[in-house]
């Protein structure tokens, strides 16, 4: 009887407060009904009206309302604010209650954004902190507008700090300077524990003062945090000391910038030496070797950046937006002052390892440039380097423009606009230089014209590296490749359309490098780019051998590469030690993704790296093309004999219409389990002969559990032919079959239903009917539908057929 009892004390309790604030509750609830403008609304239910009560009184209520029983404590979570509904939720769990529902509304209501289709929320209340949090840090929302989002005994960022993790920095890196903030240490505290995912997004300039607060930030989130992920994405013109600077910190390099408070996690005793936990012998080895070139590069780009903010701290003149010609010098000069004069012509008593501005390179000879360069180091040495990349001034709207304070962000999009607009308006008075530098073959760094340091500190570095639609210069790929060769904690690499050009080889001897290194752990390479000094075949050649514990390689190149067309003048060829024509060694690889450009591909290379991957469980061809139907059964046949291990095989995009009997030997292959051809005009020739046949082999196939055919033009009849393979007497086990895409109409599908209802066969599985002619006649259509749930799971769309059929003869 003691559990009754307490039920009804608690209960009692609740009524007594309720009460007790009711008249204050009422008084609030009936001004704004007395000035509605229609008339007096229909007042709160008393138990509504309690419940808004309690939770305005959370504060001195909460314990107790902790304690209420299930049915009452249901009905006040909707009421309660995001701190204490975010407070409560284990004690709700504990009483079988879930507030899914109520932080789904509230994403709904506060946010005003569908997630998207393909994502799976897990955890609504994880999903609105994280998204409340980078709102509440850029200041787009405003927390005192609704009454669910203030409470002045919390801190917005504090409570939900917690729930990140994943963090989005964006334009001119707003929300750094707060989060370095004394005031928000707390919150830099826990994000440190809780974020796993730094990314950037659409970064403009940015001025020295925020850069600094972007080196504290990355150094608590990154060598004394749990972030693991560093992704970029869509930065047209990038500033390189910013890019330098984000890249040496994910590499975990770390130097305090100049005038900046001491890391605190750190210690005074710790600066100027390494850290005292074991961090360099995880990264390094159990025995941390001599710095390499690629390390001391990488902090001599560290060095020279914060000698050039040191001489600008102390300025009090407004900052000066900056151009990709001013950035230039900033990384080779002290200061980006607009006043400043060009330096005098350099003398015999010039420092060895001073590295002159553009400008000065420009006013000098050539001659005077290899005197000095002579003098930096001996005439054994790599070959002079040619100066950097120097771009025309930009005048009259295009120039530098004085930004007063912070700016608003219209005017930094507006500059922007038109600072990528000159620099596309300049390109052709642009003299292109490329810096010749053998740093990564343990040459001098001074090569570059920068200072070696040897001061820099090593700690924690990330796993992941993504770079998304970033055109990287020469200076940018060698710092890159001087910090892969030695980058032993990365896992995974992505390079989405940098614009690599002929720094794919110096990228490539850098994973060779990093490959040679003890405690290797790359093991996913995602490479897509527009342009390759290397076909793709024997580019992945290249990877391979460079990388033979690889087990994940995604590979695209868009256009042909120039060593396609030989009569190119000046198509000289790449280094002898990138290609060779010995057998590729035995491999890891898992995961094969290879994105074709137009033109025929020569099968034997592609089998080369199919024999030397034996472990291979998944490949995938896209827009690949052979010159006959024999190069296509030669990959096939390589693939039955070396890769017994293959489970899952693709092709996208590829006419194989003439590859009728290959198509046949695939699905009689007892060893793969889901097959896709997608838009490959299978049917497009000899359907009547064809689809009987690949129906039978499909009957006979045990092993096969996925077959994917979207957009090959299948039609009523073809999809009545594939039901045969559901019949009594097929041994097939097909659970998931994909027909989007087929110009299949409601008539058909009935059809369909109605004879795997006649086969009785049970549930398949899911079928995928996206973009078919559903809509011709919507009532059939629902009906086969109903129908088709009964044995499978249907995925489908309300796709306007009509209307994709006249956006398609538009763009004829």
């Amino acid at each position: 009887m003691a559990a009754p009892e307490a039920w009804r004390a608690r209960s009692c309790w609740f009524c007594e407060v309720a009460a007790a604030t009711t008249m204050e509750a009422t008084s609030r609830e009936a001004a704004p009904a007395k000035s509605s403008a229609s008339g007096p609304s229909a007042p709160p239910a008393l138990f509504e009206l309690c419940g808004r009560a309690v939770s305005a009184h959370m504060g001195v209520l909460e314990s107790g309302v902790w304690a209420l029983p299930g049915p009452i404590l249901q009905s006040i979570l909707p009421l309660l604010n995001i701190y204490y509904l975010e407070r409560i939720e284990e004690t709700a769990l504990k009483k079988g209650l879930s507030t899914q529902a109520i932080w789904r509304r509230l994403w709904d209501e506060l946010m005003k954004t569908r997630p998207s289709s393909l994502e799976s929320v897990t955890c609504w209340r994880a999903k609105f902190m994280e998204a409340f949090f980078s709102h509440v840090l850029r200041g787009t929302i405003d927390v005192s507008s609704d009454r669910r989002l203030c409470d002045q005994r919390f801190s917005p960022l504090l409570h939900s700090s917690r729930h990140v993790r994943q963090l989005t920095i964006c334009n001119m890196l707003q929300g750094a300077t707060e989060l370095v903030a004394e005031t928000n240490r707390r919150v830099l505290e826990t994000l440190a524990s809780s974020l796993h995912t730094l990314k950037f997004r659409h970064l403009l300039f940015s001025d020295v003062a925020a850069q600094q607060s972007l080196r504290q930030l990355l150094h608590q989130l990154i060598h004394h945090g749990a972030v693991s992920q560093v992704s970029l994405y869509s930065w047209p013109v990038p500033e390189s000391a910013l890019f330098i600077l984000i890249l040496t910190m994910s590499a975990g390099f770390w130097q305090p910038g100049p005038g900046g408070p001491p890391c605190h996690l750190c210690g005074e005793a710790s600066r100027g030496r390494a850290p005292s936990r074991d961090e360099g012998s995880l990264l390094l080895g159990s025995r941390r070797p001599r710095r390499d070139a690629a390390e001391r590069c990488a902090a001599a780009l560290m060095a020279n950046r914060r000698k050039s903010e040191a001489k600008q701290m102390p300025r009090v003149a407004p900052a000066t937006r900056v151009t990709r010609r001013s950035t230039q010098e900033s990384l080779t000069t002290g200061g980006t002052d607009p006043k400043r004069e060009l330096p005098p012509p350099a003398t015999s008593q010039e420092a060895p390892g001073t590295r002159r501005p553009p400008s000065a390179l420009a006013a000098t000879s050539s001659a005077s440039s290899s005197t000095s360069s002579s003098k930096r180091a001996p005439a054994s040495s790599a070959p002079q380097p040619k100066p950097l990349k120097r771009f025309k001034r930009a005048t009259g709207k295009k120039g530098t423009r004085t930004r007063q304070g912070s700016g608003a962000e219209s005017e930094d999009l507006y500059d922007f606009v038109f600072i990528v607009a000159g620099e596309k308006e300049d390109g052709e008075e642009m003299e292109i230089g490329e810096v010749a530098c053998g740093a990564l073959d343990g040459s001098d760094p001074s090569c570059l014209g920068l200072p070696a340091l040897e001061a820099s500190q090593r700690f924690r570095s990330i796993s992941t590296l993504e770079l998304f639609t970033v055109p990287l210069s020469t200076e940018a790929a060698l710092t890159l490749c001087h910090l892969l060769s030695s980058w032993v904690s990365l896992e995974s690499l992505t390079l989405s359309y940098n614009g690599l050009g002929s720094n794919i080889f110096r990228l490539l001897d850098s994973l060779r490098a990093l490959s040679g290194q003890a405690g290797c752990r790359l093991r996913a390479l995602h490479l897509s780019d527009l342009f390759s000094p290397l076909p793709i075949l024997e580019l992945t050649r290249a990877i391979v051998r460079a990388l033979p514990l690889l087990r994940v390689l995604s590979i695209r190149v868009d256009h042909p590469s120039q060593r396609d067309n030989p009569a190119v003048p000046g198509n000289a060829g790449p280094p002898s030690h990138i290609i060779g024509d010995e057998e590729i060694p035995e491999n890891c690889l898992e995961q094969l993704e290879m994105g074709f450009p137009r033109g025929a591909q020569p099968a034997p290379l592609l089998c080369s790296v199919l024999k030397a991957s034996g472990s291979l469980q998944q490949l995938s061809l896209d827009s690949a093309t052979f010159a006959s139907p024999q190069d296509f059964g030669l990959v096939l046949q390589t693939l039955k004999e070396y890769n017994v291990a293959l489970k899952r095989l693709s092709f996208h995009d590829m006419n194989l219409a003439d590859c009728q009997s290959e198509v046949l030997f695939l699905l009689q292959n007892l060893t793969l389990q889901e097959i896709t051809f997608s838009f490959c005009r299978l049917f497009e020739k000899r359907p009547a002969q064809f689809l009987p046949e690949m129906v039978a082999a499909m009957k006979g196939n045990s092993t096969l559990k996925g077959l994917r055919l979207p957009g090959n033009r299948l039609g009523n009849a073809g999809l009545l032919a594939l039901a045969d393979v559901f019949s009594e007497d097929s041994s097939s086990s097909l659970c998931q079959l994909d027909i989007s895409s087929n110009c299949i109409k409601p008539d058909g599908l009935l059809e369909f239903a109605k004879r795997l209802e006649r086969w009785g066969r049970g549930a398949f599985g899911h079928l995928r009917l996206f973009q078919n002619w559903l809509d011709q006649d919507a009532v059939t259509a629902r009906e086969a539908i109903r129908r088709l749930r009964a044995t499978c799971h249907v995925v489908s769309d309300s796709w306007d057929s009509s209307q994709a059929f006249a956006d398609y003869v538009s763009t004829m």
